[in-house]
């Protein structure tokens, strides 16, 4: 994505005119406020543990040993607190950290890609394409295709209470790589919500409380997203980051790829505070 001309035009002012500087400065300085407030340095305290989720995807190939230590050994390794991920339960809630994000976003995927519920037999997944989305022909770290693993283990346990929970914060809540809810999970991100909700569920986490860890996730997912939507409540609503509701900014009206750019980047573009963009590749 690309800077704006305006906003193009206001840092070449900042280099050969102070006197101009402002706007841009200001722009500059308030994402930074808001990146802080949205990826926290010392990270998020989830209420939601792994306990032996993964444990059981790696016994059952869904997760190989072997190419995970393959994947990390060329990004500096697997980090330590989380080297004995694939062997050991664990009752710990996760800390979600910007070095720790990108591997629970993998082990997050393969769950919600591979665990079973019922609902998902009416999942857009749940057909003869279900080899072709990103969710599945991109997952590698398998021992089979990723398509083949598909709602496959019953790793999860999860009433039909909880699990109607699931489908519901799952269908109303959206990511900012494409226009489909996490409940349709044609991505990695998608996959990956749908574990981590299934996981807060069968742990007992309301539906409050699953949309705040849904938030969490995905703004460390999608930092430079979530730091402009919190900008754009502060300053166009007048509403503080913390005091939003989490059901709101999971909507499709912001959270959605189409919906981001409309409601939230056009705004800040039109008020020249839209310092900088940027994604989340969708592969492992």
């Amino acid at each position: 994505m690309r800077l704006t001309a305006a906003l193009r035009l206001g840092v070449w002012v900042l280099l050969v005119g102070p006197a101009m500087a402002t706007p841009a400065v200001d722009a500059a300085r308030l994402h930074q406020e808001a990146m802080a407030q949205v990826v926290p340095v010392r990270g998020h305290q989830s209420r939601v543990s792994l306990e032996d989720s993964i444990v059981k995807l790696a016994q059952e190939g869904a997760i190989d040993a072997g190419k995970l230590d393959a994947l990390y050994a060329r990004r500096g390794g697997v980090p330590e607190a989380l080297k004995s991920i694939l062997t050991t339960s664990s009752r710990a809630s996760m800390l979600l950290t910007e070095a720790s994000a990108p591997l629970y976003v993998n082990m997050l995927w393969a769950l919600g890609l591979a665990n079973r519920m019922t609902v998902n037999n009416t999942s857009p997944l749940n057909g003869p394409s279900r080899f072709r989305f990103a969710s599945t022909g991109g997952w590698t770290l398998g021992r089979e295709p990723g398509g083949s693993y598909f709602n496959r283990f019953p790793i999860i346990p999860l009433t039909p209470q909880q699990e109607a929970l699931v489908a519901r914060v799952a269908q109303h809540s959206f990511r900012p790589c494409c226009d489909n809810s996490t409940f349709f999970q044609d991505c990695n991100h998608g996959s990956a919500l749908l574990g981590l909700l299934a996981l807060g569920a069968s742990q007992g986490l309301n539906e409050e409380e699953l949309f705040r860890e849904a938030l969490a996730f995905n703004s460390f997912w999608f930092p430079h997203q979530y730091a402009h939507i919190a900008l754009y409540f502060k300053s166009v609503k007048g509403v503080a980051w913390e005091d939003v509701d989490p059901r709101t900014v999971m909507s499709a009206k912001f959270s959605s790829a189409s919906g981001w750019q409309k409601n939230v980047a056009q705004e800040l573009q039109a008020r020249g505070l839209l310092p900088q963009q940027g994604g989340s590749d969708c592969s492992v």
